[in-house]
């Protein structure tokens, strides 16, 4: 059982790290307009846009700044923590 929780709280790690580089790669990209037809810009619309339209819509922009991905990275770190904290104590690791 400890092996399978271990490799559980490894892969919701990479995961939840995935998503962070691709919020992060979103926000730094939308800062110089990329073409939305890019195939790069429209997979990381698809990953990342359920995680932040739902913010947009509660956080308004601060000053015309989108604070939306600054928040999500936030939630994506503490989620991160509880989570693979929470597989590994589940799996009595």
């Amino acid at each position: 059982m400890n092996n399978i929780s271990i490799e559980m709280a490894r892969l919701t790690d990479l995961v939840l790290t995935l998503l962070f580089w691709a919020i992060l790669i979103r926000a730094i990209l939308s800062w110089v307009q990329p073409d939305p037809r890019n195939p790069i810009v429209h997979f990381l619309d698809r990953v990342t846009g359920p995680i932040l339209y739902p913010l947009q819509r509660i956080i308004p922009p601060l000053g015309g700044m989108d604070l939306s991905p600054l928040v999500a990275l936030l939630l994506i770190e503490l989620l991160k923590g509880l989570l693979v904290n929470a597989i590994l104590n589940l799996g009595g690791v």
